[in-house]
């Protein structure tokens, strides 16, 4: 019995090795925003052929989807790495938290959203009001009382007299993306508050003001596109009389087919997002599962090549693929947090 029960034991803990040597992985694994995924893919390529490691796979699920995953546990079955078009969201940071999974933040540079149509139609210039009316579901009252209505503007003329009479067909990212946040956040509620009735509604009811100022029509008129930005690129095209919405990025190197319509006067170009007079400007990140430094090969590599000077300095190859520089002190900080594996903590956010 004592052989039998040795040999049993002998054998689990053969099977246990071999189960650990199949659940390991010796490539990293990135997933999360669609507007990253392209500077995170170059960087991941010069990675792979400048290195001995292997390039790591990317999946663009979208910052909120990229954010799940990767704060969903810790162990090779999860996510290394993170990429994000917008910060980490405290809720997820707290998720991330009661995972065991241990964060680290790295701010890449800026971007812009670009609000885009054909370059078969004529270059539009809007106002962040002019969004907000034509995207949100609930919008003033046009008789003058400080009261809301289901949003009745059919085209761009209804919103305002200087645009042209086309039908609102805007093709853009799904909640999952960090883009849609973003356009939420900056070009949305950067309309709504212009209204002082809504506007004071923040200090009193914060949640209320939010989803008035966030909450985008879903009568038609709004298309969720899905993460794929090259698609709506090819809708576009089609359809000359949508616009779409996307990264800066995606309009450099489509500029042949899209242009960019000017927000404010402002037309969305690489000096214009650096200096901040284009108002819908957002920044980039990264975040990094330190629990998985030294046990996916690679991890601290990767870091390394992502906060080079040649990589996202004002003259590295990112600053070529459209990515906004960081300033040189932001630059230096995030890349010592970034060499140091320095942990968020929850009093970041506040």
């Amino acid at each position: 019995m004592k052989k039998l029960s040795s040999a049993a034991l002998i054998a689990a803990a053969v099977l246990t090795v071999s189960t650990a040597a199949q659940a390991s992985r010796d490539n990293i694994s990135i997933v999360g925003s669609s507007t990253v995924f392209p500077f995170a893919t170059t960087v991941a390529e010069k990675f792979g052929k400048t290195t001995t490691f292997k390039t790591p796979t990317i999946e663009s699920t979208g910052s909120g989807g990229g954010a799940k995953l990767f704060c969903n546990g810790v162990g090779v079955s999860h996510p290394d790495v993170t990429n994000s078009s917008r910060r980490i969201k405290q809720s997820e940071f707290e998720k991330c938290t009661a995972n065991g999974v241990k964060v680290v933040e790295v701010l890449v540079g800026f971007d812009g959203i670009v609000v885009a149509n054909s370059k078969k139609s004529e270059q539009l210039s809007l106002t962040r009001k002019d969004l907000f009316l034509a995207l949100a579901k609930e919008v003033p009252n046009p008789s003058g009382s400080d009261t809301l209505i289901a949003n009745p503007y059919k085209t761009w003329k209804d919103v305002n007299p200087s645009l042209p009479n086309i039908a609102i067909e805007v093709l853009g990212p799904p909640p999952t993306s960090g883009t849609r946040d973003a356009f939420a956040e900056l070009a949305m509620e950067g309309g709504c508050k212009q209204y002082p009735f809504i506007k004071s509604m923040k200090k009193k009811d914060k949640q209320a003001y939010k989803a008035i100022c966030h909450t985008i029509r879903e009568d038609g008129a709004y298309v969720e596109a899905g993460e794929n930005d090259n698609l709506v690129v090819q809708k576009l095209e089609k359809n000359p009389e949508a616009l779409g919405i996307f990264g800066f990025s995606f309009l450099e190197e489509n500029s042949s087919k899209v242009q960019g319509s000017l927000v404010e006067g402002v037309a969305p170009e690489f000096e214009t997002i650096a200096e901040k007079s284009y108002k819908i400007s957002r920044p980039l990140y990264f975040y990094v599962k330190k629990n998985h430094v030294g046990v996916v090969p690679g991890i601290e590599e990767y870091i390394a090549e992502f906060t080079k000077e040649s990589t996202w300095g004002e003259d590295g190859y990112l600053a070529e693929r459209g990515m906004i520089p960081l300033s040189d002190d932001l630059r230096k900080q995030f890349a010592a947090n970034a060499k140091s594996l320095k942990e968020m903590q929850l009093s970041d956010f506040k």
